[in-house]
């Protein structure tokens, strides 16, 4: 019995990872233990490293691909695991890795990761610099992380809205004008205080975090390239799209804003209704009293074609009607006017009426 796991003994060891690349695909690392293996790396090379399985916590479910996978290590961590094998030494287990202060960066011996790529920093905590955020005696950074200095710098700002000029109508009254203006991408709000920011950042440099420092409570998720969403401690949300932004819904959409909307777009935009020919797919506009619907095309035309329909207008008011060049009408069948009140025709040159008949007083 005293050779049974649980009842031999408890090796435990302290080491450094020297090899992930599990052949296994289990999420296995190889570790060179302090005091069990020698730094000799040609007396005993990483090849010859047993294999490590990792312990996932209890929020990995670990089988079947559930849960988080076990492959957070990288070459160079420190870990803290036991032998369940007792005094031989030959079925590690790591328990979790053992985040320091690195004194040198990666060697050529044992101990270190065989890449040369971890540590990346010296003198400094392996704690991520989005979580430590080293402040001086004027509260200023003094390390920040790379990826919050060119969010920084790469902050748009001046994006431009839609402007309408005040014109003058065919009446001679004056149609207001509505003024654009610029905005600006929101302010990072970053200002974690340690030990409050909750980070994850992968080799490749994404990041997340849940920020819990008081008064600046974030969560922010970022793809390496820079596209990413952001919550600030109020509630509010930034998307940055560095590439395409693709949305398909399969069911319903609707969307509720309740303040101004603007969209400025500096390439085309597109609108496709009704893609099956569904009857009563209707594209529907309503404005509420006291707002004006403004068009205006600085160089271009405004087309409307129906292929096959009827193009209904309905003023409620009065309907004005002002073209600075010529004003031509074909009309294929017939031309129907009642006019409830009066008609007066203001030409400067000619007038000219041609048809089979022409009737003044009928």
């Amino acid at each position: 019995m005293n050779n049974f796991l649980g009842f031999d003994g408890f090796i435990w060891f302290v080491g450094v990872v020297e090899d992930r690349g599990d052949p296994t695909y289990t999420g296995r690392v190889r570790v060179r233990a302090l005091g069990i293996h020698s730094k000799d790396k040609i007396a005993l090379p990483t090849a010859d490293l047993p294999w490590a399985q990792v312990m996932c916590s209890t929020g990995a479910a670990g089988i079947s691909g559930l849960g988080l996978s076990p492959t957070g290590l990288v070459e160079g961590s420190w870990v803290l695991g036991y032998f369940r094998d007792g005094t031989d030494c030959q079925e590690p287990v790591v328990l979790g890795s053992l985040p320091g202060r690195p004194s040198e960066l990666a060697g050529v011996s044992g101990f270190y990761d065989p890449n040369g790529v971890y540590p990346k920093y010296k003198n400094e905590p392996d704690v991520n610099r989005l979580a430590v955020n080293l402040k001086n005696s004027n509260n200023e950074e003094t390390n920040p992380h790379l990826a919050l200095t060119l969010r920084r710098s790469t902050r748009t700002t001046g994006i431009a809205t839609a402007d309408f000029n005040p014109v003058t109508a065919a009446d001679g009254t004056l149609i207001p004008g509505d003024d654009g203006d610029t905005w600006n991408q929101p302010e990072i709000p970053y200002n974690a205080s340690y030990p409050y920011n909750h980070v994850y950042e992968s080799e490749s440099g994404h990041i997340r975090e849940y920020d819990d420092t008081p008064g600046a409570q974030r969560i922010y998720e970022s793809h390496r390239t820079g596209t990413s969403y952001e919550i600030d401690a109020s509630g509010n949300r930034t998307d940055i799209i560095k590439g395409a932004y693709y949305n398909i819904t399969s069911s319903n959409n609707k969307v509720y804003i309740g303040g101004d909307s603007d969209i400025t777009i500096n390439g085309r935009h597109r609108i496709y209704l009704n893609k099956d020919a569904i009857a009563g797919n209707d594209y529907t506009i309503q404005i509420g009293a006291g707002a004006n619907v403004n068009i205006q095309v600085d160089s271009g035309d405004i087309n409307v074609v129906t292929v096959d329909g009827n193009i209904n207008v309905n003023s409620g008011g009065n309907y004005n009607l002002k073209v600075q060049g010529d004003y031509t009408v074909d009309v294929q069948g017939s031309i129907s006017e009642t006019v409830e009140g009066n008609k007066t025709s203001n030409t400067t040159g000619a007038v000219i009426h041609r048809g089979a008949t022409i009737d003044l007083n009928p």
